[in-house]
């Protein structure tokens, strides 16, 4: 259902990134004739006061759909809704809009109107912010946001596929802050056991469980008067997000097993893989909490929206792993790079380079990409990976092996497919374009 059409983006190298403004119509419902117009990249329809079109149609779930401009066209997605977003009688996850479309959420029809205003949004002139690296004009945008939001206190929510870096740009916020010379503390909210995640973040007294033979301060308190990084952070377990939340609130946090209160001075960074909001209409993750962590949030795009970055990355690899600050990836290893998805995107892709340098030969740098299974180099222990990352760079090929393998034992049909593995439909397109496959017609 998607037709490419052009957003009237326009990135100047010096300037900003230039988009056609929109508005959006309730046509029917319990709001006819209650609008809204873009004032950034993205609108939201919804239930929740968050939104930027608010209707009460009990039929609408709280974060229903959203519209974003991208260099394809205005992408109407849906977040996930209970009752779905339907174009032209059609159930969609997203499709691009044409000037007067008109959709359905819930029970009510919205029109989509282009609009003559323009939004220009600055982009940074440099092709970096700290140790991160972009050309693009999504990145370029993202570090002009960091520059001005870094030296704040504010809390920032990092959206982004694993490997786009959420980590790196976390640390550099902090770096650039006011409080860099405090401490920065790094919680996986995805790798620690449900059982111990409380006294990981608050931490306990001796005595206070089973093991817990000293008493220990948590992630909270170690981090006073520097920053607390919380990577994942849409898994914690929603009893927790509840204890999370009066933290986050009142800047108050208890040990397990203790009655005294300790105070904090600490700025809170997140980061999440996966869109809050749609984890909010499921149920999964407490609609207050999100409005507290997104109080600034930055969506870190795929590589694979930012191709043109491809080979300013590889070079920076290559010079790494050579060991030459003034070396040049040869042409053989750089044109086949670009031209890949990448879904495991800038981790990925340094892999991909590590590869081709370690074996002296830039074709090895595709193995896990054409085989869709883990090259040997890839099945050796690397002391410098995490346990997380080692699995994650097994579990995407694998992935792809799968998926591919799948669609073609069903003739490429998405549902027969999806029924066979007893996946949810939605989540194996979403898969599939995770691993760079096109949707099946």
């Amino acid at each position: 259902m998607a037709e490419e059409r052009s957003t009237d983006v326009v990135a100047s190298r010096l300037a900003s990134l230039t988009f056609r403004k929109f508005r959006v119509v309730a046509l029917d419902g319990d709001r006819p004739g209650a609008s809204a117009t873009s004032d950034a990249a993205e609108l939201t329809i919804g239930t929740a006061e968050g939104n930027q079109l608010v209707l009460g149609d009990p039929t609408i779930s709280r974060h229903h759909c959203a519209i974003r401009v991208t260099p394809r066209g205005f992408q109407l997605r849906d977040l996930g809704s209970t009752n779905g977003t339907w174009l032209a009688g059609h159930l969609i996850e997203s499709a691009y809009l044409k000037p007067g479309s008109t959709f359905r959420v819930g029970t009510t029809t919205v029109r989509f109107e282009h609009l003559d205003d323009e939004v220009r949004e600055p982009l940074s002139d440099d092709d970096r912010f700290g140790d991160a690296l972009g050309a693009s004009p999504a990145m370029r945008r993202i570090f002009a946001m960091l520059g001005r939001v870094a030296p704040s206190d504010s809390t920032v929510l990092l959206d982004g596929e694993t490997g786009t870096g959420k980590g790196l740009l976390a640390d550099l916020i902090h770096r650039q802050s006011l409080r860099a010379r405090g401490p920065f503390i790094v919680v996986d909210c995805a790798s620690i056991p449900p059982t111990l995640i409380e006294s990981e973040l608050f931490g306990h007294e001796k005595g206070a469980f089973t093991g817990a033979h000293a008493a220990r301060a948590g992630a909270f308190e170690s981090a006073n008067g520097g920053t607390i990084f919380l990577d994942e952070v849409g898994e914690l377990p929603l009893d927790l997000q509840a204890k999370l939340l009066r933290a986050l609130e009142e800047r108050l946090v208890k040990r397990v097993g203790s009655v005294r209160q300790i105070r904090l001075d600490v700025r809170v960074l997140a980061a999440t893989n996966r869109d809050l909001r749609e984890a909010v209409n499921r149920g999964r993750f407490r609609a207050d909490l999100y409005y507290r962590l997104d109080v600034m949030r930055i969506r870190i795009p795929p590589l694979r929206e930012r191709r043109e970055d491809i080979p300013l990355l590889v070079n920076h690899f290559y010079r790494i792993f050579t060991g030459d600050d003034d070396a040049v990836a040869p042409d053989a290893l750089v044109a086949p790079l670009r031209e890949h998805s990448w879904p495991g995107n800038v981790r990925e892709l340094r892999s991909a380079v590590e590869r081709a340098v370690l074996m002296a030969d830039p074709a090895l740098s595709l193995d896990a990409v054409e085989t869709g299974a883990p090259p040997a180099a890839e099945r050796v222990l690397d002391d410098r990976l995490s346990f997380r990352e080692s699995k994650e760079r097994v579990v995407s090929s694998w992935e792809r092996w799968y998926v591919t393998e799948l669609l073609a034992r069903h003739g490429g049909n998405l549902t027969r497919a999806a029924r066979a593995a007893r996946m949810d439909r939605a989540h194996l397109r979403e898969l599939l374009r995770k691993c760079g496959g096109k949707d099946p017609l």
